[in-house]
């Protein structure tokens, strides 16, 4: 248990079950056995130890679906736990991503269970982490892409929101109306509607019960809806 003593803190509940139990065991070692994982799995709200250990198995298979794992990828990961969660689990997270990487994901199996277990919100979340991570070095590679895309099918994560927060990162010529989730013929008045549904949707608030750290990074997509409003509000001339 010693190298990875903040992760059982974090308070994991249902990743100890399913396939993410089985990586867990895996990177874990000796620490989970049968009676321990019947102790710790938990039904109910996820906890902020389950919302990091899920990130940690998708980042792996994204970071894997071109082949290499690159510094910059690296570099961005330890920048967001840093800012997030501090020096201490960063390091323990970075440890515990490592050593992730050396097993195969079951992406599917995995995609389910997060899917069966993690609110809405917070699958949002953890997508708009993954684009960041495909996008760290500048451009997003169609392995890359086409892996997230299949991930947030299987966490069943509609297409309009896949759109959203996609555009987020790799600009579309119309990317602030796919933030949005409207059309470039849409009125004002469905403008002004759009933007308070969304404001309302990636409110970092939805996220809140994960933590104050997890809140704060919700903020960035909060942010970028402001931002695609702004520059509509701007091209029209909308008051």
């Amino acid at each position: 248990m010693g190298k990875y003593g903040k992760w059982i803190g974090a308070g994991l509940g249902w990743a100890f079950g399913g396939p993410l139990g089985a990586i867990l065991g895996f990177a874990f070692g000796t620490f989970i056995d049968a009676s321990a994982s019947d102790i710790l799995t938990e039904k109910g709200r996820t906890t902020k130890g389950d919302f990091i250990v899920s990130l940690l198995a998708l980042v792996a298979a994204v970071m894997k679906a071109d082949g290499r794992v690159l510094q910059s990828e690296l570099a961005y990961i330890k920048a967001y736990f840093v800012q997030s969660f501090g020096t201490d689990t960063t390091r323990e997270a970075l440890q515990l991503l490592r050593d992730i990487i050396k097993k195969d994901i079951p992406v599917r199996d995995v995609c389910y269970q997060i899917k069966q277990k993690m609110d809405y919100s917070s699958r949002l979340q953890l997508l708009h982490f993954l684009f960041g991570i495909a996008n760290a070095d500048g451009k997003v590679d169609l392995s890359e892409l086409n892996l997230i895309k299949e991930i947030s099918f299987l966490m069943g994560i509609n297409q309009a929101d896949i759109d959203s927060i996609q555009n987020m990162f790799v600009k579309a010529t119309d990317w602030a109306y796919r933030i949005l989730e409207i059309d470039t013929s849409a009125p004002d008045d469905e403008v002004k509607k759009a933007y308070r549904k969304m404001a309302m949707k990636y409110h970092p608030d939805k996220v809140s019960y994960l933590g104050e750290e997890i809140k704060k990074k919700a903020n960035e997509k909060f942010k970028k809806i402001n931002e695609a409003y702004k520059t509509i509000k701007k091209e029209r001339g909308i008051k």
